[in-house]
Order: C-alpha cells, then structure tokens, then sequence
C-alpha cells in the first residue's frame, strides 16, 4: 500500500501543476476578455461621438493592464489635436497618478500633460510638469524649449536667463543656446532702460556680448542707450562693432551713427565708417550720397547714385535720384514730372515690408528679434534687393 502511494505521488504533483496552470489561463482569459470589452466599449463611444464616455469606460483599462498606457496617452493625444484639452489632462493626468505605472512611462505621461497645459493656457502647471522632465535624458531637450517658450510668452527673463545656464552648464555651449540667452540679455535690459536703470542695462548688454560674439542687437542697444544719455562719441564706439559682427544689419546702425555725427558737428568718423561699408546696403550709400550734397557735390553724387544702382537697384535709390535732380533745378515740366514719380516711390516704399524671417518668410515694417510665427530668436532681418537694402 505505501509502495502505491508512493507511486501515486508524482501523478498527484503533476495533476496539481497542470490544474493550477488551467486556472491562471483561466485567469488571464477572463482579463483579457474584461479588458477586450472595455477597450471595444471605449471605442465603440468615441466613434459614436461619445467622448466623455469613452474617457470613462479607458481609464478603467489602466486598473487591469499597464500595457494599455500607450492607448491612453494616443487617446489623450487624439482629444488634444481635436481641440478638447479638457478630456486630454483628464486622460494624461491618470496616467501621471498611477503608481504601477513604469518611470518611462510616468515621463512620457507627464511631458503629454505639460503640452495639454501650455495649449490650454495654464502655464504655471505646464512649467511645473516640464521642470521635473529637465533630469531626464530622454525628455530634458523638448523640456527645455517648452520652458523658453513660457517664459519668453510671460516675459520673465531672469528665469529664462537662469534656465539657459544651467542647461550650459549641464550640457555645454550650444549656438542656439547661446543666441537665446544674448536675446534674453537685451530684453532685460530692455526693461532696464525703461525704468532708465542704465548701469543695470549696461551691464546686461556685456553679459549678451559675451554669450554670442556675432551679436549685433547689445550693439545697436547700447548705441541707442548713449544717444539717450547724449553720449555721441560713446555711441559711435558701440555702433562701429554692429557690420563687424554682421554687416547685414549695417543698415540700422546708419541712421544712428548720422544722428550722433549731427550732434558733434563732426562728419569726418562717419565718412571714414561709410568709405569701408557704404556699397553693401541702401542706407548706407544713400548716406554717402546725402554727405556728398551737403558738401555742395550734388551733381556728383548723381552720379555716385546712378552707377551705384545699376549694380544694387533699390526703391530708396530711384527716390533719392530723383531728389537729386529736381534740386539740380530741372525744367518745370521734368521736375513736376519727377516730383510726381518721386510720391508714387514713396507711397510704395511705405507699403512695403522692411524686414523678413528667412526661417518661416514672416514680414514687416517692424524688427521682431524673436519671429511672431516660428518663435525663433535673430531670424529676423533687413530685406534685400529692390523693395529693400
């Protein structure tokens, strides 16, 4: 009898393993078919344009199986790009609070929900989500730009300036890291200006120096913050770096660099400025022209101007011309003529866009450091060419 118990043995262990492992199947299928039935249940209310339903009957599935976090966040996602925010927090904000949840996906949640936030305009709870991603290896970069754009939308710049360094000294010097911050720099001491705290704003101006060498803006700021303090010389100084870093923007330090030569009687630094400069934009030969005829060489500087717009042609030119020789004293009918001409130029120069995005071709009269449309720092510039410089 005990020999056949002990034979008996093996059979008993192996009729255990087999019978508990029918029951875990059992198990399992009885999840799955919960689970089947309440993804198609969800998604059978969301094709019927029942969405809050479906948010209902979804976020049970995460109670069952983590696997399904991807669904939820594509969910959350879908209900974003159609609009509804308020489904899409609901949806990732689950997801945030479940513990069972991996790291991962608790970080992929949570960089969904900060973009929930920011559409939808709640930008104090976008930028907490978005600082607790700035440690991860996988979410710190889109972190980091989602934060700029908060602060450059709430214009607090002393965080935007503290972000930028710290992701220097995290990650090291970057070319557009580094524009963003010689941009932050300007628009502090923008407000420092305002408030007339001018060593403050000084001291701004060389920090963005300093950030990014081929800025022009700290240069054409601090040459508008010395003509302010009526300190012309000074002015001139700082207004000679801008075609060094970038002759593009030549054009916009001209007028200035007239101004302050005006207020100290002295022509000569801004011939010597114009002799090096004066044929790579409109401003600054037309400039040369305008000190030519105020020399008394109004027929030669014609003559500058002409030869000078069969290579560069420019609105701005061909009204300067004809400037030019209705002072020349012209016949009555060619100087009523040219007057007549010389309006028709003008109103069209008026209308015109000075600047451009060569990023996204955005346009306008005014400068826009960052672009209105693709929110990019110094892709603003003067436009070139026959409407242009």
């Amino acid at each position: 009898m005990q020999e056949l118990l002990f034979l008996l043995l093996p059979v008993a262990a192996t009729y255990g393993w087999v019978m508990g492992r029918n029951s875990v199947r059992q198990a399992q299928r009885r999840e799955s078919s919960i689970l089947s039935r309440h993804y198609y249940k969800g998604l059978n209310f969301l094709l019927s344009d029942q969405p809050d339903r479906a948010v209902d009957t979804l976020i049970k599935m995460i109670n069952l199986d983590s696997d399904t976090v991807e669904t939820h966040i594509a969910m959350g996602n879908f209900f974003r790009h159609r609009g509804e925010l308020d489904r899409a927090i609901r949806v990732h904000q689950n997801l945030v609070s479940k513990e069972e949840l991996s790291e991962a996906q608790k970080l992929q949640s949570l960089r969904e929900l900060g973009r929930d936030y920011m559409l939808a305009g709640f930008l104090e709870r976008a930028e907490n989500s978005f600082l607790q991603l700035l440690d991860s290896d996988k979410h710190f970069l889109d972190a980091q730009i989602q934060l700029f754009n908060i602060y450059q939308t709430t214009k607090e710049w002393e965080r935007a300036i503290e972000l930028a360094e710290r992701m220097m000294d995290c990650h090291g010097d970057s070319e557009e890291l580094c524009k963003r911050i010689s941009h932050f720099y300007c628009e502090q001491a923008g407000i420092n200006i305002k408030n007339q705290e001018f060593e403050l704003a000084e001291k701004a101006l060389q920090k963005s120096i300093m950030a990014d060498e081929h800025a022009v803006r700290p240069w054409l700021m601090l040459g508008e913050m010395s003509i302010q303090q009526e300190q012309h010389q000074q002015a001139i100084e700082y207004l000679k770096q801008v075609p060094v870093r970038d002759v593009s923007w030549f054009s916009e330090a001209v007028p200035l660099l007239e101004q302050s030569s005006q207020a100290l009687d002295d022509s000569g630094q801004l011939e010597e400025i114009l002799e090096l400069y004066w044929q790579k934009c409109a401003t600054a030969y037309l400039a040369k022209v305008n000190l030519m005829a105020k020399q008394g060489h109004s027929v030669d500087a014609a003559d500058v101007l002409l030869e000078q717009l069969r290579k560069t042609p420019t609105m701005k030119g061909f009204r300067t011309l004809m400037e030019l020789y209705i002072e020349q004293k012209a016949e009555r009918q060619a100087t009523d003529s040219l007057n007549l001409i010389k309006e028709l130029v003008e109103e069209q120069i008026k209308q015109r866009p000075k600047y451009r995005c060569v990023s996204c071709g955005f346009s306008g009269r005014q400068i826009h450091w960052l672009c209105p449309s693709c929110k990019k720092w110094g892709m603003v510039k003067p436009i070139k060419g026959l409407d242009g410089e």
